[in-house]
């Protein structure tokens, strides 16, 4: 590709209204031009990165088996309303009437309409286990579109959807996909994690969600310092304490806290540790009112609460609910002495607690010295309802928790049966009974993965991107070209060679200044750049320059070759 016969518009300012490194750098490069909010026109430049990426997962999903099909983004409410999801879904789900006044919707997934078509198409157990997947473009109405194509209402995604007779036939397809998805992640150069996740508002039983490490990652995941344990926030098990419950030391007693309502405020007062302090949460679920406790330095997990029974549905309480259960206003919550029995869900580390702090449920008071069994009942519950924090031992045993920021760029999903019940989907099995069949879903953000490849991978001049994610591999520069005929010659010849060797090319003949020249392929992070001048034809050499490198190298066209991975021909 010559620069001169390209659509390429670059920019030196920062967009005011681009808030990430990725949506700054792809609108300064010119990969995405907005048109509405969170809807983009990929260019050129952006469509050659979006292509690279699509190419990989195609040829991926293509090795472990998955047929491609391509089913339509405008989808009929009837389908929506078999699983219940119309509804559900939320303000999300982009809906549509045509001029008969039927109701459609924009596709944000497409669990319906694939299940629609495997109970059409698939008669017999002898058909599974099958896999089908498509590329295509999404839409889901957010709230507040932001990040550029990090969180944009339209975007390209890789949904494929496997058919089972059998869970363990689906297990070990779901083994296939998260192989596949690490070997694309591999393939595509990005430093990810797959850690364990929640199965959300799509369902099933088993879920992992793949993560690009970036630093503005808008997700926190924990893993093991010793192992491959890994979960996001919401998933990571936080462990009990390995300590037994230690015998009380001391004698309960009221402590004034006339304006202290927060832990970390009566742990200032009293000159204690905060982790001495427990810090009560009241909510409303099922079976009426609850009162969580989670140590004072640590936070309540809300996915975890809500999987514990009779709290699915679960609301924090109001402050009349408080007064009314614990004669008391916020801030000075306690499960002693309550007004009415309450249920007492203590999270594992508070459990294990002994002369701890918590509020009295007396206005400008708390009560130090508090133990289980002495001072007021063993908890209703005992259970793992907190976020896990630096330190935590891992789930597995092995090592201790860090937490690192990621952005999530794929999801794979063991369904179950939750939408071929919903919707009849069928087969016969050998003694011809209708068995419901057993369903994986196995997500991608194409085009979230080239934003969150810039944010992994990016510095002051722009992007980096890696080799197999870049517009081009090498970018050939031609220094002053109408000074001297013989360096366009050299760099024409240069390109040509390159492209015979299958390497992918691309000559800067713009006729720019150097500097601004050379600013732009840093700015739009070709891997390898190559400047042909006059200065180099007399020396015989090339100067050369690793996009990751700070220092140019003078190279003759042997050792020019040799980096690129190959040797001059004869």
């Amino acid at each position: 590709m010559r620069l001169s016969q390209f659509h390429l518009h670059t920019s030196r300012e920062t967009p005011a209204d681009a808030e990430i490194v990725s949506h700054q750098l792809m609108l300064r490069t010119g990969m995405i031009r907005k048109h509405a909010a969170g809807i983009y026109t990929w260019t050129p430049l952006g469509l050659r990165v979006l292509r690279k990426v699509e190419q990989v997962v195609r040829e991926e999903m293509t090795r472990a088996g998955a047929i491609e099909l391509l089913m339509p983004s405008v989808q009929p409410r009837e389908l929506w309303d078999e699983t219940g999801r119309w509804q559900k879904f939320g303000g999300q789900l982009l809906k549509l009437r045509d001029r008969k006044d039927a109701e459609y919707c924009y596709g944000p997934t497409h669990e319906e309409v694939i299940t629609d078509f495997a109970r059409s198409e698939l008669r017999s157990y002898k058909q599974l286990p099958l896999n089908f997947f498509q590329i295509q473009t999404k839409f889901r109405d957010e709230i507040r579109p932001r990040f550029g194509v990090m969180r944009a209402r339209e975007f390209l995604m890789k949904d494929a959807y496997s058919f089972h007779l059998t869970a363990d036939c689906l297990a070990t397809t779901y083994q296939a996909m998260y192989d596949a998805y690490s070997r694309i992640f591999s393939r595509l150069g990005l430093r990810f994690r797959a850690v364990q996740a929640d199965t959300g508002a799509i369902g099933g039983s088993a879920s992992h969600e793949f993560h690009v490490l970036a630093d503005s990652g808008e997700d926190a995941i924990a893993f093991s310092d010793a192992s491959d344990y890994a979960a996001n926030i919401e998933m990571a098990e936080a462990v009990a304490p390995e300590h037994a419950r230690a015998e009380p030391a001391q004698t309960m007693q009221p402590v004034a806290t006339p304006t202290q309502k927060t832990c970390e405020e009566v742990a200032a007062l009293l000159g204690i540790e905060l982790a001495r302090t427990v810090k009560s949460v009241a909510v409303v679920g099922e079976q009426g009112f609850v009162l969580v406790l989670v140590r004072g330095d640590h936070n309540v997990n809300e996915i975890k609460l809500a999987k514990l029974p009779g709290l699915a549905e679960y609301r924090l309480a109001s402050e009349a609910e408080i007064v009314e259960h614990l004669g008391c206003e916020p801030g000075f919550l306690g499960p002693i002495a309550s007004a009415k029995p309450i249920q007492v869900i203590a999270d594992r580390s508070v459990a294990a607690m002994a002369d701890f702090v918590v509020g009295a449920n007396r206005s400008g008071y708390h009560l130090s010295g508090v133990n289980w069994g002495r001072d007021l009942p063993e908890p209703t519950l005992v259970a793992d309802v907190r976020n896990v924090v630096v330190g935590d031992r891992a789930a597995d045993g092995s090592g201790y928790i860090r937490i690192a920021r990621g952005i999530e760029v794929g999801h794979v999903f063991q369904l179950g049966q939750k939408y071929a019940e919903a919707m009849q989907a069928t087969v016969l099995d050998e003694n011809g009974k209708a068995c419901v069949m057993h369903m994986g879903c196995y997500g991608i953000g194409v085009s979230r993965i080239v934003a969150a490849c810039i944010e992994q991978n990016s510095d002051a001049a722009g992007i980096c991107w890696p080799e197999p994610m870049a517009p081009w591999r090498v970018a050939v520069c031609i220094i002053n070209p109408k000074s001297n005929p013989d360096v366009v010659t050299q760099a024409n010849a240069l390109y040509d060679e390159l492209k015979a060797l299958g390497i992918e090319a691309v000559l800067d003949d713009r006729g720019l200044r150097p500097g601004p020249m050379l600013s732009d392929i840093e700015l739009i992070g070709i891997p390898h750049r190559v400047v042909v001048s006059e200065r180099g034809m007399a020396a015989g050499t090339f100067e050369y320059r690793a996009r990751n490198n700070e220092a140019s190298e003078a190279l003759n066209k042997t050792e020019l070759l040799a980096r690129m991975g190959f040797s001059e021909r004869s």
